[in-house]
């Protein structure tokens, strides 16, 4: 495994990061969450030290659980990164970056999460009502107090971390990218970090798992299956568009014996100053398939030939 600075925050974390978001069972489909656990302990065994979750991540809290259980005993040799700011209400996601609430939030994920200090402390969302002020300057007491050992942000636009950068003094950003999303680009959010030394923990690395080339047929949203309604890639004429740019992938996977979904991550974790890419498996198996991605990386030959396929087939569908 290989390991990356978080920002300046001090803190070394492997470049395939453990994502939970699967695990809260409501959006990804269903999961056994026993084998979710198995599988973040199994990354951990394979050197894999960040683990990424949110309260927010099933109805009742499921995967910020689960981390809990999954690092017990082990809480010296894992980062783990949690958020705020983001609410489960009948159903819906409600944000609320409320100081007095933010605060409780904090206290519930240390309960949950079995530990008495959180690595990484993000906000998740940007909230229209309550503002970003005062759940920054607490990033900050919370810092000071010892609870969390650095801040960060999730989602917010480049004016909004530049805010975040002054007041709260954060390491790390998680926006989305993929090869398929390429929206933190475009709108400077990762060029910005890159220039201020700001830690890039991106999320959707794998695009809801197209991008691992497994998948058949499109995913469509019902039940505990709602991936569609997130990402665009499901829908055509988009479908056809990316497993043209997969089957470059394909290729280049065959002929160095590897995993589509090695590919995949490989691309982000070729783009400029990004930390670790998130990936969410949910059994062993495929947490040990990602995990060999860290041993090796994309030419510049490969690079190529994914952008331009990419620059074919799926940008001309973005604009």
């Amino acid at each position: 495994m290989k390991y990356r600075e978080l920002g300046n925050s001090g803190i070394k974390v492997s470049v395939v990061g453990h994502g939970t978001w699967a695990l809260g069972g409501d959006f990804f489909g269903e999961v056994d969450l026993e084998r979710g656990i198995r599988a973040i302990q199994k990354s951990v065994e394979l050197g894999v030290n960040l683990i990424d979750t949110a309260p927010a991540y099933g109805q009742n809290f499921e995967a910020e659980t689960a981390v809990g259980k999954a690092v017990k005993g082990m809480r010296d040799k894992v980062v783990i990164s949690t958020k705020c700011g983001v609410h489960r209400i009948m159903g819906e996601y409600v944000r609320c970056l409320s100081p007095m609430v933010v605060r409780q939030e904090l206290e519930n994920s240390l309960r949950r999460l079995q530990t008495d200090y959180i690595d990484v402390y993000f906000i998740h969302w940007p909230d229209m009502n309550f503002g970003i002020d005062g759940a920054l300057d607490l990033l900050a007491e919370f810092k000071k107090e010892g609870k969390i050992r650095t801040g960060g942000v999730s989602n917010f636009n480049v004016e909004q971390i530049g805010i975040a950068e002054k007041r709260a003094g954060i390491s790390c950003v998680q926006p989305p990218c993929s090869l398929f999303n390429r929206s933190s680009i475009a709108n400077g959010i990762m060029p910005y970090c890159a220039e201020h030394n700001i830690g890039i923990m991106t999320y959707g690395s794998l695009g809801g798992g197209i991008l691992t080339g497994k998948m058949k047929n499109p995913i469509v949203n019902g039940g505990a299956e709602q991936r569609a309604g997130f990402y665009d890639f499901f829908y055509e004429p988009m479908w056809t568009a990316c497993n043209k740019v997969l089957d470059v992938e394909r290729k280049i996977a065959q002929e160095r014996g590897v995993e589509v979904a090695e590919v995949s991550i490989n691309w982000v974790l070729a783009q400029p100053g990004v930390t670790t890419a998130l990936v969410g498996p949910t059994d062993p198996e495929h947490a040990a398939k990602n995990v060999k991605c860290a041993e090796w990386e994309l030419t510049a030959e490969e690079l190529a030939l994914i952008n331009e396929a990419y620059d074919t087939y799926v940008a001309p569908l973005q604009k």
